[in-house]
This record gives C-alpha cells, sequence and structure tokens, in this order.
C-alpha cells in the first residue's frame, strides 16, 4: 500500500470513529481533533495553562485528544467535586500501556495501581504504616537534621568573602535538602556530606535522571499509538535502565535485611517488615519505594521555591511571617517542627503557594473504568479525565482577586488543603489522593520557617521585583522556569546557622 493511500485510510478510519463517538455519546466540547495526532499539535509545552485559556472558548469542561486517546478536563471546584467524589469509584484507576506498566512495575505499586484490592492493600500500608502520624513523628529528627543542614551551606555561602552580598540560585540548596531528605527517609542513606556527593549518590541521581527521560519518551508514543515503534526503538534501553534501578534498590533492601532492622524507622525497613504479613512481593515493595522517590524529590523543592519567589516579591508578606516567627521562636533558639502549630501566618503562607503554584498543576490522568455522566456530559469507558488543580486556584468565581498573593485569605476563612474543599487540591482527593500530604505539608513549613527566620531575602541587585519570571517550566511538574536568584542576609547570631546532625 502506498503512503499516500495508508494516510487516507487512517485518516477515514479516524473520522468514522469520531463520528461514531460523537453519535453515540454526548462529549464535552473542545478544540477539533487531526487525524492521527488529536490536538497534539494544538497544546502548547505548559497544559494547565493552554487548558485554561481554552476553557474560556469551551468552558469548564473539554474533550482533548492526544492521538486517538479521549482525555477529558475539568476547570472548576464543582466539576472536580463530581470526578474525585460522586464519581470517584468509576474514576479510580489509572491508564496503562505495555512499556509502561513495566516501568511502573505493572501496576504492583500504589501511585500506577489499578483501584482494587492490591491498591486498597497497599494504600492501607502507606497510611497506616510509612505515614501514620507516628511515623512521621518518629522521622521527625531526619527532615529537622536536613533543614539545618541546607540553612548552614547557605550561612557558610553567603558569609564566604568571596559571596558576600551576592546572590544564590535558591533551587541548589531546596534540591539539596529534598535529595537527602528523601534518601534518608527510604533508604536510611545520606548520600551527600559537605556539599560532595559520593559515588553511590552519583548513581542513584543518575538513575533518577534516566527515568525522566525515559518518561519523556513513552509521553509521545502512547499518545500517538502509531507512533509505537518509539517504544520498541527504545525497549532495549528501558530494559537496561529498569534493571540497573532494580539491581541498586535491591541492594539496599539486601543490606536492610542483613543488618536485621526490626525497628521499621524508614520506609525500607517497614516494608520489609511487613512483607509477610501484608504478602509484600518484591516487586511491590521496590514500585512503593520507587513511588516515594519520584512523588517526594521534585515536588517538595518546586513548592518551596515558588513559596520564595512570591516572598521576595512580595516583601510586607516577607516581614510580617517573620515578625511572626520572631514572637513565636525569637533570636535566642531555632525553630522545630513541634513549633508549626503556633505559626499560624506561616501556614497560611504555605496554602497561598500552593494555590496559586501546585507542583502537579493537571492531576496524573483518572481511567474511567465505565460510562459515567460529568457536568452533563457523557464520559465513555477507557477515557482518562484530568482535573487542573492550577486553574482551580485561580478560578475569580471561587476566590477573589485570585493572582495576588494574599496569605490573610486563609486567615478570614479556614480552607481545608487536604481533599475536602475541591476549591485547593495541591495533594488530590478520594481514593487518590496523596497519603503523605501531612508529611509533605510539614517539611515544606519547616523549610519555608527556617529560611525566613535564619534571613531575610532579596532580588539580586539591579532586578526589579516585577522581573522575577513566574512563568512554569513544561512538564508533568512545574518547576520555575527560570531558576530563583536571590541574596540571604543573615538575621540570627552565628551560633544559631550549626547543623548539629542526628543519626538514622
Amino acid at each position: 500500500m502506498s503512503l499516500p493511500l495508508l494516510l487516507v485510510s487512517i485518516t477515514l478510519i479516524f473520522l468514522v470513529f469520531k463520528l461514531y463517538k460523537g453519535i453515540r455519546f454526548k462529549l464535552p466540547p473542545g478544540p477539533y481533533p487531526w487525524p492521527i495526532l488529536g490536538n497534539l499539535a494544538h497544546i502548547k509545552p505548559v497544559g494547565c495553562r493552554n487548558f485554561n485559556e481554552w476553557s474560556q472558548i469551551y468552558g469548564p469542561i473539554m474533550s482533548v485528544w492526544y492521538g486517538s486517546d479521549l482525555s477529558i478536563v475539568v476547570l472548576n471546584s464543582k466539576l472536580a467535586k463530581q470526578v474525585l467524589k460522586d464519581n470517584d469509584h468509576q474514576l479510580a484507576s489509572r491508564p496503562r500501556r505495555s512499556l509502561t506498566a513495566k516501568v511502573v512495575k505493572d501496576g504492583k505499586d500504589l501511585i500506577w495501581a489499578d483501584y482494587g484490592p492490591h491498591y486498597v492493600k497497599v494504600r492501607k500500608v502507606c497510611t497506616m504504616e510509612l505515614f501514620s502520624p507516628k511515623s512521621i513523628e518518629a522521622l521527625r529528627p531526619i527532615r529537622e537534621d536536613e533543614v539545618r543542614a541546607m540553612v548552614e551551606s547557605i550561612f557558610k555561602d553567603c558569609t564566604n568573602p568571596e559571596g558576600y552580598g551576592k546572590s544564590l540560585m535558591v533551587r541548589k540548596y531546596l534540591g539539596s535538602v529534598a535529595f537527602n531528605n528523601i534518601t534518608r527517609l527510604v533508604f536510611g542513606e545520606r548520600f551527600e556530606n559537605e556539599g560532595v556527593m559520593d559515588q553511590h549518590g552519583l548513581e542513584f541521581k543518575a538513575i533518577v535522571e534516566q527515568e525522566r527521560k525515559v518518561g519523556q519518551s513513552l509521553i509521545i508514543a502512547h499518545s500517538i499509538k502509531l507512533l509505537g515503534w518509539i517504544s520498541w526503538l527504545k525497549k532495549g534501553e528501558i530494559a537496561k535502565h529498569l534493571a540497573h534501578k532494580d539491581a541498586f534498590t535491591r541492594t539496599i533492601m539486601e543490606k536492610h535485611i542483613q543488618s536485621c532492622n526490626k525497628s521499621g524507622k524508614h520506609f525500607v525497613d517497614t516494608l520489609l517488615t511487613l512483607r509477610e504479613r501484608d504478602e509484600l512481593s518484591e516487586d511491590t515493595i521496590m514500585g512503593l519505594l520507587g513511588d516515594m522517590i519520584t512523588a517526594g524529590m521534585d515536588t517538595i523543592a518546586i513548592v518551596a521555591e515558588w513559596a520564595m519567589a512570591e516572598l521576595i516579591k512580595n516583601p510586607r508578606v516577607q516581614q510580617k511571617a517573620q515578625d511572626e516567627l520572631d514572637r513565636v521562636i525569637g533570636p535566642n533558639r531555632v525553630m522545630t517542627e513541634s513549633d508549626l502549630s503556633s505559626l499560624t501566618y506561616l501556614q497560611c503562607i504555605a496554602k497561598e503557594a500552593l494555590r496559586l503554584h501546585p507542583p502537579t498543576p493537571l492531576m496524573l490522568p483518572h481511567l474511567a473504568d465505565a460510562d459515567v455522566k460529568i457536568g452533563g456530559y457523557d464520559i465513555p469507558k477507557g477515557s482518562h479525565v484530568q482535573v487542573n488543580v492550577w486553574a482551580i486556584g485561580r478560578d475569580p468565581k471561587v476566590w477573589k482577586d485570585p493572582l495576588e498573593f494574599r496569605p490573610e485569605r486563609f486567615l478570614e476563612e479556614d480552607v481545608d488543603i487536604k481533599g475536602h474543599d475541591f476549591r485547593l487540591l495541591p495533594f488530590g482527593a478520594g481514593r487518590r489522593m496523596c497519603p503523605a500530604a501531612q508529611l509533605s505539608i510539614n517539611l515544606v513549613m519547616s523549610i519555608l520557617g527556617h529560611l525566613l527566620h535564619h534571613f531575610h531575602w532579596d532580588p539580586p541587585g539591579g532586578v526589579q521585583l516585577e522581573e522575577i519570571d513566574m512563568f512554569e517550566s513544561p512538564g508533568l511538574v512545574t518547576y520555575m522556569r527560570t531558576p530563583l536568584q536571590a541574596v540571604p542576609r543573615i538575621r540570627l547570631s552565628p551560633n544559631l546557622y550549626k547543623r548539629e546532625g542526628v543519626c538514622d
């Protein structure tokens, strides 16, 4: 068959398929899809902004075609409630294809598991064991130690004669605290000391970076089924990466097995202790450990960087937060996580940062296990459903002056952040809500509190506040497009900047 005839045939098949869908179902409106590509040629790199723009034309629920896959995007809190609560049971699974399934242990983890007995079991392990209040408290010294290490590192760099008065790249320090914190919580290993990464740390960072590249290479191939050969060509490369990742994780597991650590202090110890009682396979344990790394490494640094950018752009808010810290903590000691409940304005700052800058602005896709209705429209079985958390947090119908960074709004109204109020969904809601929400909130607030208590922050010399780039980079998670540069000035006695260190 000649190429032109093949393209004509494909186009006819696509049009017949779309006509069938249009006759059988009342789909939400959306941009007209091209054959093969669907709407991929129309989607801009930062999807959350793109879909928010399209909502001005098509409304708060729309059909978007990723190749031949239908995705329904919702952009307001009422529709989000219908997705995440009213129809939660039918929309609680995840879409997977063959090669993606291998990357995510064929859904034997938590994040990409289908909703069913396995998902219920591993989620219970997460909520009752890994992220229980008791577990979060037991691991508090590690989190506090890593935040103190970050403060010490910034102090050394900004008081060094060569660096005095110069701007620092804030992301460098936030990335370090997030990396060291997650490897210690998950593996009980600190791969970085005195700013130098050891060989295991370099190997692990390379694995994480390769994981990102693998994920990106699969997105296009899975969006356009006819380009599945991309996955086939990369099959060997992906298999090599997965073998390397599994070998690295298995080595750490074996180390913990041989140490006979029954305390369950770190995530790997807890899972190894529970493997017989809860019938956790090796794939499930490695999948869960991978989930913790994937979900925890970028998101903490992303939220903290966006929050610091807003605090530098809004000196009034920064000063008000420091006034609260000075009143509650004082100048003679450092804050701890036990102080967080007394730092009401700091809590509001964290909420406001998450409202404007959720680290995952488009929720991971939900898979419709049955035909359902959302907003009066049909959502056919097999469709993907995404909630635009970024757009909901900026909806002028539910937020006054939505683009203004004003933490006081949460003093005027107590808005739940953990899935009960559908106006604010940084951790999702329903059966798929992030089980580590409280751990993430504690760490973000601790980072922000220490940064503000120990330092005053200004933009680099010659940079006006309005010149700070507040646009997102493309991706499933959205770092600032331009890494934040800022000038720190110490606020406390030098003896309060030293890390004391704790044993794992």
